[in-house]
């Protein structure tokens, strides 16, 4: 199928999940039901992504089961990972694009796991403030194209790559975010064969096995404004950016490519921010981690374009550097 033929399905395909519940999941109101009045940003870049608040049900009671019993996945297929407090999970991105929000727990510690389709970001945060744990949902609404994400408890909106409260009682606090790994089944299971995995069995109705996002990736067009643009990339090319005392770099995947000389694996030293980095790229996987010393740091792969949308001023590493480990 051509790019122009996918172009015109992904928008069909991703009406069908936003009426998946029927009309009454959409509303007239353009806000969603949330108090805009004052946010930290201005309001005419907060878009109405089409589904009312909820009507991408986040999964709150998460269900698990071991990589034998995995047996939906393929070895491509993407997941996201997070090895904390002694436990592997997984949480496949073909669940995630129908769920977006998974509310979960290691040990007794709350975790928000995150994905926005739009924008292709994976990320993770401690979700208890003031000694509570928080829930949080999807609230329908969206800023520089990126999921709005919103807390139960105070109906603050919450930027998810901003990582930050835009509105509401909670208004400019900040999430913790933690390390978080967007890579493939086959590399994840092969590193953490105890890892247990997001069940398909979510308490909602979904064909889990199509993507309402086909193609989506492939094509040089977003959906929804983006307050800052840069046009050194394809809009989808991915990324693993990383932000350090203040300062923001990308990591484009097709320049860490060009690092790899021999096997599947890149290496390089970088600093940021004042601090020596090590980032690892593995070509094969596509995917990417970010170390200081030996410690994983939480970053965040994305689109390009949603990158720099948030990072208007990032650094971006440029190809054959002579901070490579050969």
């Amino acid at each position: 199928m051509n790019n122009h033929a996918r172009w015109i399905i992904y928008p069909l395909l991703l009406s069908i999940l936003w009426l998946w519940q029927g009309p009454q999941l959409l509303q007239a109101e353009p806000n969603n039901g949330f108090n805009l009045s004052n946010a930290l940003i201005p309001i005419e870049q907060i878009k109405h992504g089409g589904p009312a608040r909820d009507g991408i049900p986040a999964i709150s009671q998460p269900n698990f089961i071991s990589t034998k019993q995995a047996r939906f996945l393929e070895d491509a297929d993407r997941v996201l990972g997070i090895n904390m407090q002694g436990e592997q999970k997984a949480y496949p991105v073909r669940i995630l694009n129908y769920h977006e929000i998974v509310n979960d727990h290691f040990s007794d510690v709350a975790v928000l796991v995150s994905y926005c389709p739009l924008c292709g970001t994976g990320m993770a945060f401690l979700a208890n403030r003031a000694g509570k744990d928080f829930d949080f949902g999807v609230s329908g609404l969206l800023y520089n194209s990126d999921v709005l994400l919103y807390d139960r408890q105070t109906e603050s909106l919450w930027s998810q790559i901003r990582k930050q409260a835009i509105s509401g009682p909670l208004k400019g606090q900040r999430l913790q975010q933690i390390p978080l790994e967007h890579t493939s089944w086959s590399d994840w299971r092969a590193r953490y064969p105890q890892t247990r995995v997001l069940s398909q069995n979510t308490g909602y109705q979904r064909d889990y096995s199509r993507s309402p996002y086909a193609g989506y990736a492939d094509t040089e067009q977003i959906m929804f404004d983006v307050s800052a643009v840069d046009r050194r990339f394809h809009p989808k090319e991915w990324v693993i950016g990383v932000t350090i005392n203040g300062v923001a770099k990308a990591y484009p995947f097709s320049h860490l490519s060009d690092s790899v000389q021999s096997g599947q694996h890149s290496e390089l030293l970088d600093q940021v921010g004042g601090k020596s980095i090590r980032v690892v790229f593995d070509a094969a996987n596509r995917s990417g981690r970010i170390y200081a010393a030996d410690t994983l740091l939480p970053s965040t792969t994305s689109y390009w374009f949603a990158w720099y949308a948030f990072h208007p001023d990032t650094l971006v590493y440029e190809r054959g550097l002579s901070n490579k480990i050969e």
